[in-house]
C-alpha cells in the first residue's frame, strides 16, 4: 500500500495544492469562458488542444487547475510558451478560468497496440524493483483522476504530452532545470525518475487510452 501510495500525483503535475491563509476563491465558469479566448490558440476553444505539445485541459479536476495556474503565474512551473500569459492575473481569475475548463468533457485519445502490455503493468503495478509504485490510487484504475484530491486525469490527455511531462519531472530529480512543482514529497520527481525510456511511452499511451469501465 506504501508503494501504491507513492505515485500519487502522475504526470501533469504535482497536485498538492499550496497551503495558503485562506480557501482556494469559488470560481465562475462562465467569467472564465470571457477570459480563455487567447487560451484556445493553443489548447482549442474548449480545452481540447489539436497538438500534442499542448495539454488538454478539458475536464480536468478544477482543484489541479487552479493549483497549475497558480504555479505558472507564480513562477513555480516555467512553461516557456505561457510566458506573460498569466502575469497580472489575480487568484479569484484563476480560478474562474479553472472552473471554465474543467466544466467542458475531454475528448479521448488511443493507446498504442504496441505498448498495451508494458504500459498496463506499469500504471497497475509499477516497478518494484525501481521502488516506482503503481498509478492507478491517484489517477484511479480507469484514468479519470481525482478531482476532489487535486490528481490529474489523464485518460484522453495526449500521451505524448503524459510523456514529456513524466521526463520533466525525471530531470527535475537532479536538475532544478526540470519539473519540480510535485512539492516536498518529490512524488513525481521520485517515480519518474525509475521508469526507462520505454517505460514512460509505454503507461504514458496506456493511460492516455483509458475508458470508463476498464
Amino acid at each position: 500500500m506504501k508503494k501504491v501510495l507513492i505515485f500519487c500525483g502522475l504526470l501533469l503535475g504535482a497536485t498538492q495544492v499550496a497551503t495558503a491563509a485562506s480557501p482556494a476563491p469559488q470560481g465562475d465558469a462562465e467569467a472564465g469562458k470571457a477570459m480563455t479566448t487567447v487560451c484556445s490558440a493553443c489548447h482549442g476553444a474548449d480545452g481540447n488542444s489539436a497538438a500534442p505539445n499542448f495539454p488538454k485541459l478539458a475536464g480536468q479536476g478544477e482543484r489541479y487547475l487552479f493549483k497549475q495556474l497558480m504555479d505558472i503565474r507564480d513562477g513555480a512551473r516555467p512553461i516557456p510558451t505561457m510566458a506573460g500569459q498569466l502575469d497580472g492575473k489575480t487568484d479569484q481569475q484563476l480560478a474562474d478560468i479553472a472552473a471554465y475548463y474543467a466544466a467542458q468533457t475531454m475528448t479521448g485519445s488511443q493507446t498504442d497496440p504496441d505498448l498495451v502490455a508494458l504500459g498496463e503493468k506499469v500504471y497497475r503495478a509499477g516497478v518494484a524493483d525501481r521502488r516506482v509504485a503503481a498509478c492507478t490510487a491517484c489517477h484511479s484504475p480507469t484514468g479519470q483522476g481525482n478531482a476532489p484530491a487535486g490528481y490529474p486525469r489523464l485518460a484522453g490527455q495526449h500521451p505524448e504530452y503524459i510523456a514529456a511531462q513524466l521526463r520533466a519531472y525525471q530531470q527535475g530529480y537532479e536538475d532544478p532545470e526540470g519539473r519540480t512543482n510535485d512539492g516536498d514529497t518529490r512524488i513525481m520527481r521520485s517515480n519518474a525518475f525509475g521508469l526507462s525510456d520505454m517505460e514512460i511511452e509505454a503507461v504514458a499511451s496506456y493511460a492516455a487510452g483509458l475508458q470508463p469501465g476498464q
